[in-house]
């Protein structure tokens, strides 16, 4: 004996395939911009990522250097526009 599906359980699996199926062909006017870009200029990748490396990926800094940073540290005020009492 099959059970019998609720208004909303069928409402859901009536939808499903209609919305999967109406975004699959799309593409944006931004994709299909990076997308000739690449196309364009070979190599592209290789130099955005060299440059995010030099930004972003450090090597970790030892324990030490850690501690002399922090100890070298100013202390700022609350208030900067405050005079100095």
């Amino acid at each position: 004996m099959t059970r019998r599906l609720s208004i909303n359980e069928a409402a859901v699996l009536y939808d499903l395939p209609r919305k999967a199926m109406k975004h699959t062909q799309y593409e944006s006017e931004h994709t299909k911009f990076i997308k000739q870009l690449k196309e364009k200029t070979p190599g592209m990748e290789e130099r955005q990522q060299a440059g995010r490396s030099l930004l972003w990926d450090k090597a970790p800094l030892s324990l030490d250097e850690q501690r002399r940073i922090d100890e070298s540290r100013l202390r700022q005020q609350a208030y900067p526009y405050q005079t100095k009492v």
